[in-house]
């Protein structure tokens, strides 16, 4: 079913009106949550709204949260997301690494007591109007096996650079410290289809193709699959993403980071507060001139956008140009959504007691 943003976008705004939030609120969480959608990356769109419902059913979402800076520097700061939905905190926190930046070149926040933000590159972006560089980081659920072990661990844990150019587009890299996100297996069962190997292994560390293998113990795989293949580097990524976004907050880490479906036990003994997110922002001109900054990302862009193909079916391509070109297109035409997902937003509607306009 194709379903138009705007009639995506008051549904979702209504949905989150009715849990609670504000009128800016639920305006923010909105915008990010169908940044996704419009990007193609239909794995952290709407597909996920009833997960935030159930949340807040569970008393793990603050719909009114006091956000706050508990702990600064001039280029550095704590934010306490006080559970409020991490597509609210995390523009917040964005917002004060870019004032930062204004001020002192570059801006550094880690933030605890959070929850899902969405899609990173959406947080990372935000840097791009004022010349920055953005980027952003968060931990997530554990879900994935370091390289060696069958314990799950660490989330996804995505890592997102925008980088501003002058003639050309961004640059935007959006990705998984996994060989893939956690939605993607969930689109897979959506369809019933399998999982290709090297995302995901069996409760006792064998290769599998189950898609539904985590609901049976099993566990994801680090960026690279094997060590043979490099998950070691994954593994590292992760690590990195996980530290950065929690133990330099204070927000729970590691096997104890608070899990998204909300039927799932809260770990116990946790050592942090909520989930945690890193975001960073950094002027252009604290290094060089903007405009020769940009003429020579459009110089990078458009050397790359040339290298020779492996055949000439396929351009090579910069890194936000399939999200930025699916943007385009849903924008204009609508956004596709599976059945499961139409199901789901339709009980969402029914227990809210309001219209889903499709």
């Amino acid at each position: 079913m194709l379903v138009s943003y705007s009639t995506l976008f008051q549904f979702t705004k209504n949905t989150f009106l009715q849990m609670g939030c504000s009128e800016q609120h639920a305006q923010m969480a909105t915008t990010v949550l169908l940044s996704a959608d419009v990007r193609g990356i239909d794995s952290h769109g709407v597909a996920r709204l009833s997960g935030y419902v159930r949340l807040w059913e569970a008393g793990r979402i603050n719909a009114t949260p006091n956000i706050r800076v508990v702990h600064e520097t001039p280029s550095t700061a704590v934010v306490d997301g006080d559970a409020g939905l991490g597509l609210v905190v995390a523009p917040y926190a964005m917002n004060v690494a870019i004032q930062k930046a204004q001020q002192c070149g570059t801006g550094w926040v880690s933030v605890q007591n959070s929850n899902h933000f969405g899609i990173a590159g959406y947080h990372a972006m935000m840097a791009l109007e004022y010349d920055m560089i953005g980027i952003a980081m968060t931990n997530a659920s554990a879900l994935v096996a370091p390289t060696f072990s069958i314990e799950k661990m660490l989330g996804t844990n995505p890592i997102a650079v925008a980088i501003p150019a002058g003639k050309q587009p961004p640059f935007v890299a959006d990705f998984a410290t996994t060989t893939a996100s956690n939605g993607k297996l969930e689109i897979l069962q959506r369809k019933n289809q399998a999982a290709p190997l090297g995302w995901v292994q069996t409760v006792n560390g064998e290769p599998t193709t189950d898609a539904a293998i985590l609901k049976s113990g099993g566990a994801m795989l680090p960026l690279g699959s094997d060590r043979e293949h490099g998950s070691h580097k994954g593994y590292a990524l992760g690590s990195i993403v996980d530290i950065f976004s929690a133990v330099l907050s204070g927000a729970s880490y590691g096997p104890w980071v608070p899990p998204f479906p909300a039927y799932v036990p809260m770990p116990e003994n946790m050592p942090g507060k909520g989930l945690g997110h890193f975001f960073g922002a950094m002027r252009v001109d604290a290094f060089r001139p903007a405009e020769d900054f940009k003429h020579h990302m459009d110089n990078w862009i458009e050397r790359f956008r040339n290298a020779k193909p492996v055949n000439e079916a396929q351009k090579v391509l910069i890194p936000g140009d399939p999200e930025r070109e699916l943007e385009s297109i849903r924008m204009k035409s609508g956004i596709p959504l599976l059945e499961p997902v139409v199901n789901d937003l339709r009980n969402i509607a029914q227990k809210m007691n309001i219209d889903t306009g499709f």
